[in-house]
């Protein structure tokens, strides 16, 4: 299956990249567009996927909560694309950026869903941390790079 990793660059490839946030983990659960968005995306490091026909079949972000700190934000591969390799590649494309800016540690907040596959990358629990919509758990997961 090919797929290719890139950060958004423009405009137009940051409308799809969002868009595609918001379809897989804002709509289902009847958030409004622009739910999907924070107020430091322009401080935070993006990258998606795109298949063959440069259609966004996945995003994930990197944010820098302190100089040693990063955090794994807004992360999902669209459904008919999982288990092929996609998400992992998003994940080492994040801690490799991490490690380049110095940071020693990342963070995320886990769906339950999909803590045995960041437990499988490593990734431990630290807690319980917040309930999503009323219905979503997560959990706090820690990796030390």
């Amino acid at each position: 299956m090919f797929y290719r990793l890139k950060q958004p660059e423009n405009e137009t490839e940051f409308r799809r990249y969002y868009q595609l946030r918001w379809q897989l983990l804002r709509a289902p659960w009847k958030q409004p567009e622009g739910s999907e968005t924070d107020d430091i995306e322009d401080l935070c490091f993006h990258i998606m996927a795109l298949d063959k026909e440069e259609k966004v079949i996945a995003i994930a972000r990197l944010q820098f909560n302190s100089g040693t700190e990063a955090q794994i934000r807004y992360m999902a591969v669209s459904p008919s694309y999982e288990r092929q390799g996609i998400g992992r590649a998003l994940i080492n494309t994040l801690e490799q950026r991490a490690k380049k800016s110095s940071h020693k540690k990342i963070i995320l907040d886990a769906r339950e869903p999909a803590v045995g596959f960041y437990e499988k990358l490593g990734y431990r629990i630290i807690e319980k941390s917040y309930l999503l919509f009323d219905e979503i758990q997560h959990f706090r997961m820690s990796k030390t790079l």
